[in-house]
């Protein structure tokens, strides 16, 4: 799977989807953060999970930048640990 497909993957609940949405509202420059995303965010998300889940966001947008800028491979650390549902 793609992450672009999370939005309508069973992978993933309405809560990450959500964290995700809003990665690509911070990391794509075509997009925002408005004042009415916001709302819905703090709604699902209590104010230390917002800066925890920002903070995050952005050290890994900055990292993505840097690694590029220095040519540094990943180093595969990440592995999803989920199996993909049956589609029966």
């Amino acid at each position: 799977m793609k992450i672009p497909e999370y939005a309508s993957s069973a992978l993933f609940d309405d809560r990450e989807r959500l964290a995700l949405e809003y990665a690509d509202r911070i990391t794509f420059t075509d997009q925002d953060v408005s004042d009415e995303f916001f709302d819905c965010l703090k709604q699902v998300f209590n104010d230390d999970e917002l800066v925890e889940l920002t903070a995050t966001i952005a050290w890994e947008n900055c990292s993505s930048k840097f690694n590029r800028a220095f040519r540094i491979e990943s180093q595969e650390l990440w592995s999803c640990t989920r199996e993909q549902p049956d589609d029966d």
